[in-house]
């Protein structure tokens, strides 16, 4: 077993690059847990708050590490702030005991309780953000008993506006190779992002929440923007490399796309996060499910459910639970992600909103051996290989142990190649433990 993982485990021990370290382990492998806006958007209160955290228990969810309740926008008064202390107000109509008395009652159930706000004058949703008050709503989340704080970027001021413009390449059309050729005023060659307004904005509340009494995990929903992949280690334990997810799988298999090419930026204390889960919400077939939920696993991405938790049916919590891809996700000792070994659809490293990277590969501590991941990207059933001889963890040897992750089938000894046939947007994901 040593002989399989030496090479794949000699630079995963080191964190990511200037990665932010905090006390406890804070934020060292991705965050799993709930938040409430891709179930609830602005229709949230202490109720819905407490039902998600009290199904994170009885569901067995917190006993496989699911720990952050997360109350997104929408949680405090409209358009003031305290005119004595200039502090945020909890909207008592939603939340009578304030954010405190949720944040105790979601302690209690020994997990731990996230709150939103934005790196501008207003969130998302038009409510009071943080960009000018930093210190003092740090201060109010501390004293709250806030763990983890999502960092939102909308309605940013001309006067915080960056000098230069930079882009996502979303893969509408319009960046066929990841690129973005129309921009209006692009940044000259080697520019350093971090002298951004961009930087300044989120670098001032990481300096906030380090200057006070309590560990709050750093969440940037920063979109991608401005470079973030040079600077988001350093600044917060992950950080949106995208737009919003929606539960369609078109927007799904984009976000894969463009998170496959940051792989190198995710290990410890620091993680790209292609956003929140959408198992269990719109239309996706359970084949999509299955995919979304293995793919941001295994790319070693913040797993944050975002559905209501108290209506979700057998077959959707069972993707969320399945044990094989949380222990990848969670490695203690290997911090890196699964990596594309091959593109399949398309020619490799090629940049397709559509057909994303569909063979991946990744070694495991914890699960004893090399996690592989086959999708197929397209819109008919079609069949996927492993060749060991592909794959970088498996090419020194010819068979293999090899489980089945979704069913926790043994399937014995496999020589050379597994092959499965696989529905429209579905992924195969094996455990390769050892050779046989």
């Amino acid at each position: 077993m040593l002989g399989l993982l030496t090479l794949a485990v000699a630079l995963p021990f080191l964190p990511a690059a200037n990665a932010l370290v905090r006390k406890n382990d804070v934020g060292r492998v991705p965050a799993l847990g709930w938040n409430s806006w891709n179930a609830f958007g602005c229709d949230i209160n202490s109720t819905k708050v407490i039902t998600a955290a009290t199904e994170v228990v009885n569901l067995g969810l917190k006993d496989l590490g699911y720990e952050y309740i997360n109350i997104d926008d929408c949680w405090s008064v409209k358009n003031t702030r305290d005119k004595n202390t200039n502090r945020l107000i909890p909207d008592q109509s939603k939340f009578p005991d304030g954010i405190s008395g949720v944040a105790k009652q979601v302690h209690d159930l020994g997990l731990k309780i996230g709150i939103y706000s934005s790196a501008s004058e207003v969130t998302c949703a038009g409510y009071p953000a943080s960009l000018g008050n930093e210190t003092i709503d740090a201060q109010s989340f501390a004293e709250w008993g806030i763990d983890y704080l999502k960092y939102d970027n909308c309605d940013v001021s001309s006067n915080w506006t960056d000098t230069y413009s930079s882009c996502v390449p979303d893969g509408d059309g319009d960046y066929p190779n990841g690129t973005c050729p129309d921009l209006t005023n692009p940044a000259p060659e080697g520019y350093d992002w971090r002298t951004s307004k961009t930087y300044q904005r989120f670098a001032a509340m990481r300096n906030a929440l380090l200057n006070i009494d309590r560990t709050i995990l750093y969440s940037l929903s920063e979109w991608g923007q401005a470079d973030v992949k040079t600077w988001g280690n350093e600044s917060a334990n992950s950080w949106h490399m995208s737009g919003d997810i929606t539960a369609e799988w078109p927007r799904i298999a984009q976000i894969a796309n463009e998170n496959s090419f940051l792989m190198d930026y995710a290990n410890f204390w620091s993680y790209p996060d292609p956003d929140m889960l959408e198992i269990g919400n719109g239309d996706l077939t359970i084949e999509e499910n299955r995919a979304h939920f293995a793919l941001w696993a295994v790319m070693k991405s913040p797993l944050i459910i975002g559905t209501a938790l108290d209506s979700i049916n057998d077959d959707h919590l069972a993707i969320l639970k399945n044990k094989y891809l949380l222990d990848f996700n969670q490695d203690p000792v290997i911090g890196s992600p699964a990596h594309p070994y091959k593109w399949g659809y398309n020619p490799d490293g090629t940049f397709d909103p559509v057909h994303p990277a569909e063979y991946w590969s990744g070694a495991s501590s914890t699960l004893e051996g090399t996690l592989v991941l086959m999708l197929n990207s397209e819109d008919a059933t079609s069949t996927r290989t492993a060749l060991w001889s592909e794959i970088p963890e498996l090419k020194s040897h010819n068979a293999y142990k090899v489980i089945d992750a979704w069913t926790g089938k043994n399937l014995g000894c496999v020589k050379d190649t597994y092959k499965a046939s696989l529905k429209s947007h579905d992924a195969a994901v094996l455990v390769v433990k050892g050779r046989c």
